[in-house]
């Protein structure tokens, strides 16, 4: 603590003396700025993560950085990018027709019921006179009924048979049930995956709703069904899913944290859902598995990768780094938008009436920079890997070895104070080999964003039921949830896939051979064409 010093103790100082305690002070208030001001970024920063947008969209088209959380920068790439002049069609374009037959392409695949609509003889004789009239093709137009769920008891009756000379019984074949002794059907199974997996309902909510219907099923028995038919049939489909990830040659990984009260471990302990999924963009049978896991230890992206021999992206979690020193197999791959995301969280901090001078910081100059990498990048994505990679050698990789030359002057200037654009320079500077790896395969995306999009789902319901009760739960929402965003991410209708998944797992309940499953992965051309989500051309 620095010394006070009295009225009469400041009168009796040397000249020599009262310039150290100047300066001390000088520097001391300096420093105090410096905590202030990182002080007033932690909190801005803050209040943008619980109140601000989740967006970190930053784009550049046309020679320009569109940063959407501040300002445009007209001149913001022209160092680096050639500005085509618009040609006059683009500046001042026609007024957009109305498309022609636009409502019946989007009604197209939908059950028509025709309703006519007449006058009666009487009506038209009235109208006309007698036979004073000719009937023009009809006024037709279309409107869309929805009706309620429909449940239906299905009453099965199986014929039992008796010999008249003697005592031998014979029943007919009945078929297969899903769990023995239950009401639960394919459809009812799938409706209740569907309701919690893909729509986000807690099962408290499915009960209630079911209730409404007057159909009673407790919520205890939804559980039961839930957790049951993800151990039997659908754990089947995602271990066969998992095996197919694994020979797939670019993968990309990330967690996120869950609570699930009876684990074993005190409460508010947290657990893990870790996502691995096919690289986007990469072949054209995408892949999403959850693990449920109650840690976060290098232990369980090490086993479930263990037969992975690839390039993996992911962010800058310890664990990667770690596993990255223990299987030589695999090739970490970094991400460029945890790069970009301290400096636009720095810039998003900036205070509304310092914003104009924004584009003077070294934040700014990091985001405009990784934006002209994301464009020429973005205009590369119609090449083939092959092509890909050459054009990111020739065009992409100059800008990265600028941005990184520029970042490592910026370090070494140590004129940044602590903070997030201090933190960004820093992350960047400490896995530059790892942000780099996308130059030499035209196959690896600039960053993890697909992962973190297959996560979205599973945050956003998090949210509605908060925590997860048992661990068996945990597994089976792991479970359900890869199979709903596999689906999804292939262009099924998760509930018909879902419904057709169970209804034939339930029938190949005893095989010991996993061959027919080949016809029931997400692409396969077997999968019937009501699952199928018809594309709008």
């Amino acid at each position: 603590m620095a010394k006070k010093y009295t009225v009469d103790e400041l009168n009796g100082l040397s000249k020599e003396s009262m310039m150290v305690v100047i300066l001390s002070m000088q520097e001391q208030l300096e420093q105090l700025n410096q905590n202030m001001e990182r002080l007033i970024e932690q909190i801005a920063v803050a209040n943008n993560q619980r109140y601000g947008r989740s967006s970190e969209k930053l784009e550049v088209m046309d020679g320009q950085l569109n940063l959407d959380f501040i300002f445009n920068e007209a001149e913001a790439l022209t160092e680096t990018l050639y500005v085509v002049e618009p040609a006059e069609d683009d500046v001042l374009p026609a007024k957009k027709k109305k498309q022609v037959g636009k409502r019946d392409k989007d009604l197209a695949g939908l059950p028509v019921v025709e309703i006519p609509h007449v006058l009666s003889e009487e009506e038209l004789t009235e109208i006309f006179g007698v036979n004073g009239w000719k009937q023009l093709p009809d006024e037709v137009y279309k409107r869309v009924k929805v009706e309620p769920a429909v449940y239906t008891v299905e009453e099965h009756h199986v014929a039992v048979y008796a010999g008249r000379d003697n005592q031998t019984i014979v029943k007919a074949d009945r078929p297969k049930s899903l769990l023995r002794n239950s009401i639960a059907t394919p459809s009812l199974v799938a409706s209740i995956y569907n309701a919690k997996y893909v729509n986000g309902m807690p099962l408290e909510r499915i009960n209630k709703e079911y209730l409404r219907n007057d159909i009673h099923i407790s919520k205890q028995v939804l559980a039961n069904w839930v957790i049951q038919c993800a151990e039997r049939y659908l754990g089947i489909m995602f271990d066969y899913l998992q095996k197919e990830l694994l020979t797939f040659r670019i993968l990309q990984a990330d967690e996120t944290p869950v609570f699930v009260t009876k684990d074993g471990r005190p409460a508010n302990s947290k657990s893990y859902m870790w996502v691995y999924r096919t690289g986007k963009g990469y072949k054209d049978t995408p892949i999403i598995l959850y693990e449920y896991q109650k840690t976060r230890k290098t232990e369980h992206p090490q086993e479930f990768l263990k037969n992975f021999h690839g390039t993996l992206v992911t962010d800058a979690y310890a664990v990667y780094d770690s596993l990255d020193r223990k299987n030589p197999d695999i090739i970490f791959a970094g991400c460029w938008a945890h790069g970009r995301r301290r400096f636009a969280e720095a810039i998003k901090a900036i205070p509304k009436n310092r914003r104009e001078s924004a584009q003077d910081t070294v934040a700014y100059q990091a985001l405009k920079q990784i934006a002209a990498i994301y464009h020429l990048d973005n205009g590369l994505s119609g090449l083939s890997p092959e092509r890909r990679r050459q054009e990111r050698q020739l065009t992409v990789k100059p800008l990265v070895e600028a941005f990184f030359a520029w970042a490592k002057d910026v370090q070494m200037s140590n004129r940044l104070s602590k903070g997030k654009t201090l933190e960004g320079i820093s992350y960047c500077i400490n896995h530059e080999k790892n942000l780099k790896v996308f130059l030499d395969d035209g196959d690896v995306p600039l960053d993890n964003n697909a992962t973190e999009s297959a996560l979205r789902t599973f945050c956003v319901h998090k949210h509605t039921w908060r925590l997860i009760d048992t661990i068996d739960g945990a597994k089976a929402s792991a479970i359900a949830y890869s199979i709903t965003e596999t689906a999804k991410a292939n262009n099924l209708n998760p509930f018909r896939y879902l419904e057709f998944l169970l209804t034939e797992l339930m029938e190949h309940q005893e095989d010991t051979d996993q061959d027919f499953l080949k016809d029931l992965l997400p692409w396969s051309d077997k999968i019937p064409e009501n699952c199928r989500i018809k594309t709008k051309d």
